[in-house]
């Protein structure tokens, strides 16, 4: 686990971002490592720290393979839309295709905070509506930054407290 950078004042161009990865096709743990260095190369991205690689069972339909989870934190110049599109493009490099609702995939890069900011449009929300409910994404997330408020709204220890670890592990 690397160190979290400070916070940028208000008046920086940079947003400190939170992505949730995860994957269960193909080399999971390849999949997820190779995508935390694809994210470190992202253009108009910096500063990227991540969690450890967690084993999690599958949400979504049945038979599926267990996933393999991380969380990343980087701060970008990038918009809200504009990262979505460059973390959609790297779901594509590594052949994500969008057959079934929480079905199984060999990326899946989840925008799951963006600065302090509140976003609700067709294309993306954030925080992401999932993330005070997901042992696979609250753990990790703490193991980067324990202190973090979620949209000004939330502490993650609060979240943490109410959601179960489960067979979450770290690997």
């Amino acid at each position: 686990m690397s160190r979290i950078m400070a916070e940028s004042p208000a008046s920086s161009p940079w947003t400190r971002c939170y992505i949730g990865l995860g994957s269960n096709l193909e080399n999971p743990v390849t999949q997820v490592a190779t995508a935390l260095l694809e994210l470190q190369r992202l253009d108009n991205c910096r500063h990227l720290i991540h969690s450890s690689l967690y084993r999690s069972d599958p949400v979504g339909p049945p038979g599926q393979p267990d996933y393999i989870n991380a969380v990343a934190s980087l701060e970008t110049s990038l918009s809200p839309l504009e990262l979505l599109d460059a973390l959609q493009a790297l779901e594509q490099q590594h052949q994500r295709v969008r057959v079934q609702h929480w079905g199984p995939r060999t990326l899946d890069l989840d925008l799951l905070l963006y600065g302090d900011q509140l976003i609700s449009n067709e294309r993306l929300t954030v925080p992401h509506p999932y993330l005070h409910e997901r042992n696979f994404v609250l753990y990790p997330l703490a193991e980067i930054n324990p202190d973090l408020t979620i949209a000004q709204q939330k502490s993650l220890a609060e979240c943490i407290k109410q959601c179960e670890k489960g067979t979450l592990e770290r690997i």
